[in-house]
């Protein structure tokens, strides 16, 4: 009877339309497998229970007695990532929805009592003082990115995967993509929240993408593929927005990774620090520049009256993939990432990865196709290592160079997710997607997302709680200065 309920509840999880259904199917399992004891027991081994004990029962205590000095001290200098390693990945497989209760409720008490710090008027403690502890808290913290992946058409995957993180409000303020992965952060980063639901309905946009031009094109070096339809594309589905511009509009970070042609050059990662006067369409265009399928582009800006013109006209560049799929170390640089979500969709990537976690223990049943993937990786690298060093012609000591690059890249997260292809869906690869198909994958990447939401959840509600309240506390400042500036000019005017 309890199997029969458990197939039952297991089916419902695979074909859940939204998160409410595949929740409720995934609660019943963890109660009917065992997994509700395993949640309420705050001993384990996974992770360092005692000391998250002491932090929660320590900032309750300062809530209730009002004592300002010490919940600040204790937020400050006691708010680390992945304290206790409570974000180990152990904790986060046992059960479908949620992990243990006492970290779910020491991530509670802590955004609970950042919220009531910051809306709490404080003796001694001025917005101005507020908004500096806030920003330095974040920076010590850290922050999570969402990165896209390349892989085509394919891709449409990764705007489930949005729709899921945003609908859960833990859409990352960070959002980095290469190839179809550029695109979709291009468009993502030009929408503010209230468009999101708009950006989510494929007959919005314009998907005519892919325009065959033949191989005597490919031949010339002109691509297969037309690339003024694929601009045409981008800025309708992008605008003309520069960097900058779509920061002030929406609040997101839009990072782009882009490949150099030219020797002497390095792989960029194109976005508001970096870049601010770069149009969002161009860097998008260049990072979906695949070799052989488009050539390589130029990059464009706007100068200071608004014109477009090239920067740096002698420089090219192609897909970002190629050479930086995953820029985890620059985002970690730029913007104190501390926690990495990926949706990856490359087709060549998504058969190899570990679907359970990387820190997961090797099975001795998984162990020769591990050892497998092992050898492919390790011999491939040094076969097109020596190539690219010492082929000829110029041409294929490119491709070896490249080659070897890909093999040589990280293509994973802390969070890793992806799709199950099926053999239909590769022939959609360079084909201009229709709206029913793309909706299919929307619903593809939202189940494929449902079961990280616990992860992610307690990696990501801290940060997102600091950059809401800075976002409040900017607001009450600029509230505070146009009420000052009114009141000196009511001075003024009666003197």
């Amino acid at each position: 009877m309890v199997d029969d309920r458990i197939r039952k509840f297991r089916k419902m999880l695979a074909e859940a339309p939204n998160y409410e259904v595949w929740k409720a199917a995934a609660l019943e399992l963890d109660f009917l497998e065992g997994n509700v004891e395993w949640k309420e027991e705050f001993g384990s081994d996974l992770y360092h229970y005692e000391l998250i004990y002491d932090r929660l029962s320590n900032l309750r205590a300062y809530r209730q007695q009002n004592d300002f000095e010490r919940l600040k001290r204790a937020l400050r200098e006691g708010l680390h990532h992945d304290l206790g390693d409570m974000g180990n990945t152990a904790l986060y497989t046992r059960s479908r929805v949620g992990t243990k209760h006492l970290i779910e409720e020491y991530i509670t008490q802590v955004c609970e009592s950042l919220d009531f710090l910051c809306d709490t008027k404080v003796a001694g403690f001025p917005v101005a003082d507020k908004l500096q502890f806030f920003r330095d808290t974040l920076t010590s913290y850290g922050r999570p990115a969402l990165l896209l992946s390349g892989g085509a058409t394919l891709g449409m995957f990764h705007f489930g995967v949005i729709k899921a993180l945003w609908e859960k409000g833990l859409l990352p303020q960070v959002i980095a993509g290469s190839s179809i992965g550029a695109i979709i952060a291009g468009i993502l980063g030009v929408h503010s929240d209230a468009e999101i639901p708009d950006m989510l309905v494929p007959e919005n946009h314009d998907m005519r993408a892919w325009k065959w031009r033949g191989l005597f094109s490919a031949i010339r070096g002109d691509g297969l593929m037309d690339q003024e339809q694929l601009k045409a594309c981008l800025r309708a589905n992008i605008g003309e927005y520069t960097f900058e511009e779509a920061f002030q509009k929406t609040g997101r970070s839009i990072n782009v990774s882009v490949s150099p042609v030219q020797t002497h050059q390095k792989a960029r990662l194109l976005c508001g620090y970096t870049s601010p006067y770069l149009l969002v369409w161009s860097a998008v265009l260049a990072s979906a520049a695949v070799p052989g399928i488009f050539p390589p582009v130029p990059l464009m800006k706007k100068d200071i009256h608004g014109n477009v013109l090239p920067y740096m006209s002698r420089l090219k560049f192609v897909d970002g993939s190629v050479v930086s799929d995953l820029p985890i170390e620059r985002l970690m640089h730029l913007y104190d990432v501390n926690f990495t979500i990926v949706s990856q969709t490359n087709p060549h990537v998504v058969p190899f990865l570990n679907r359970r976690g990387r820190d997961e223990k090797i099975s001795v049943a998984n162990l020769p196709m591990h050892l497998l993937k092992s050898e492919i990786q390790f011999h491939g690298q040094g076969l097109f290592d020596y190539l690219r060093k010492r082929v000829q012609p110029e041409m294929l000591r490119q491709v070896a160079g490249q080659m070897y690059t890909i093999m040589g890249q990280r293509y994973s997260g802390d969070v890793t997710i992806s799709p199950t292809y099926r053999l239909r869906d590769y022939r959609r690869m360079l084909s201009n997607p229709d709206p029913a198909w793309v909706r299919e994958m929307i619903l593809q990447g939202e189940r494929a997302t449902w079961p990280k939401i616990s992860m992610i959840r307690s990696h990501a509600r801290i940060s997102k709680t600091l950059e809401r309240c800075i976002h409040r506390l900017k607001s009450e400042q600029r509230r505070s200065t146009a009420e000052l500036r009114l009141v000196s000019n009511a001075d003024s005017g009666t003197s």
